[in-house]
C-alpha cells in the first residue's frame, strides 16, 4: 500500500516538508510506502470551467496538475499539507486540488473514490482550523473518507526546527499515520472478504 503526500508550500523543504517527514517516517514504520509530491512554485491556472477535462481525461492545462493525475490512480491514501496563508490554504494548493478534483470527477477516472484522505496545515500562529476546513471540504466533495488524529492536524514554527520542537503537532501526526495504516489495513480486509462497494440511488 502506498499514501501520496502533496505538499502545497512554495518551497520545497520548509515547516510544511517538515510535518509532511515527520508522517512519512510513521508510514514507512508501519510498513506502508509514501511519495512525497511537492506541487512548485511556479504559477498554477485556476480551474476555467472548460468542461476539457472530461474529453481528455486530464487537465487540459499541462503543469504539475496533471503530473499529479498521471499517477494518482496507484496511490491508496492521500495526505494534502499547506502552509497557513492569510487563515487559508496557499492560492497555489487551492487551484491544484481544484482542478485535480474536477477533472478526476468529470473524466470519469475515479482516482480519489473511497479512498482515504487526510489534511495537514503549518503555521505560524493562527488559521489554521479554517485552513484544515478549507481542504477537508474537497475530501467530502470526492467520496473520500477523512482520516483524523486526536487533535487538529496542525503543527506551530516560523521554521522548520520550531516545528520539530512543538511535540503535541508533532505526535498527533504520527497518531494521524497510525490511524490511516489502520483504515488502510481495515479496508484492505473487507475488499479481501468480498464487502461490496456503496450502491446510489
Amino acid at each position: 500500500m502506498k499514501v501520496m503526500l502533496v505538499n502545497g508550500s512554495p518551497h520545497e523543504k520548509g515547516c510544511t516538508y517538515t510535518a509532511l517527514t515527520e508522517l512519512a517516517d510513521t508510514f514507512e514504520k508501519e510498513g506502508i510506502s509514501t511519495e512525497l509530491f511537492w506541487i512548485g512554485n511556479k504559477p498554477l491556472y485556476s480551474c476555467v470551467d472548460c468542461g476539457k477535462c472530461g474529453e481528455l481525461g486530464c487537465c487540459v492545462f499541462e503543469d504539475r496538475v496533471n503530473e499529479f493525475l498521471q499517477v494518482a490512480s496507484d496511490y491508496d491514501g492521500f495526505i494534502f499539507a499547506s502552509p497557513v496563508h492569510y487563515a487559508g490554504a496557499t492560492g497555489a494548493l487551492t487551484s491544484f486540488m481544484g482542478r485535480a478534483f474536477f477533472a478526476d470527477l468529470h473524466s470519469g477516472k475515479n482516482r480519489f473514490y473511497l479512498k482515504p484522505a487526510a489534511a495537514v496545515v503549518s503555521a505560524r500562529r493562527a488559521g489554521t482550523t479554517a485552513t484544515l476546513s478549507q481542504i477537508n471540504k474537497f475530501f467530502l466533495w470526492g467520496h473520500m473518507p477523512i482520516v483524523s488524529s486526536r487533535y487538529w492536524n496542525m503543527v506551530h514554527g516560523s521554521t522548520p526546527q520550531e516545528v520539530k520542537e512543538d511535540r503535541e503537532g508533532m505526535r498527533n501526526l504520527r497518531m494521524l499515520a497510525k490511524n490511516m495504516v489502520w483504515f488502510l489495513r481495515c479496508k484492505e480486509a473487507g475488499e479481501k472478504l468480498g464487502v461490496p462497494k456503496p450502491k446510489y440511488d
